[in-house]
């Protein structure tokens, strides 16, 4: 689907924020397949999405410079401090008043591509006033389709538990089996685990 008119009226938020503390640089700049995953994530998303909001938080610059030629526009979230929600809320604010839907989405889940986040949206377009959520490692959370009728929902999160907390709370949910997304980076052993690596152009 790579044709604009062929794009439903999806906003793809990548969550871009985190200071990546555990992992001791910042793993939206880590490599993979020769991307930085946070490239990777946006170009992703601009798959299925008429437009794709980033947000930064704890870095900017080196983010802005990594997302060079990409059709995206940067959201600086100045709360990042206070976790992923204040990203959620920052990218929902920078939305336009006609979007259908937004698709909150990671960088440090690698396996995640444009063929996984399809599988996603072609589930939203059955039931497009359902959130479409990603089942893996026994729990569902993101990527996920949340209809705009939530927005203000995901405007009201607050702390680090991110859009999870909502998607268990709601009752109209599509659940898409995702396993590639239980692959996340959050420290240095989890880079080394990973088949292949993820931390050099070398990577797989």
């Amino acid at each position: 689907m790579n044709q604009a008119q062929e794009k439903p009226g999806i906003t793809g938020v990548v969550l871009a924020g985190g200071a990546s503390a555990r992992m001791g640089e910042p793993k939206q700049l880590l490599r993979f397949r020769g991307d930085t995953l946070v490239r990777r994530a946006a170009a992703a998303a601009l798959e299925h999405c008429s437009r794709v909001i980033v947000v930064t938080g704890a870095i900017r610059r080196p983010i802005v410079d990594a997302l060079a030629g990409l059709p995206v526009e940067v959201v600086a979230n100045d709360d990042w401090r206070e976790g992923m929600a204040s990203s959620i809320r920052a990218g929902i604010r920078a939305m336009p008043p006609d979007v259908a839907a937004c698709l909150v989405c990671l960088t440090d889940q690698p396996r995640v591509g444009a063929a996984e986040l399809g599988k996603l949206v072609d589930a939203w377009r059955l039931a497009p006033q359902s959130i479409a959520a990603s089942r893996y490692a026994g729990a569902l959370g993101v990527p996920a389709i949340f209809p705009a009728g939530y927005f203000d929902r995901l405007a009201d999160l607050r702390g680090d538990r991110g859009a999870r907390s909502l998607i268990g709370a709601a009752t109209d949910v599509i659940c898409v089996d995702l396993p590639e997304a239980a692959v996340d980076l959050d420290t240095p052993e989890d880079v080394r685990r990973m088949d292949g690596g993820a931390g050099t152009d070398g990577g797989c």
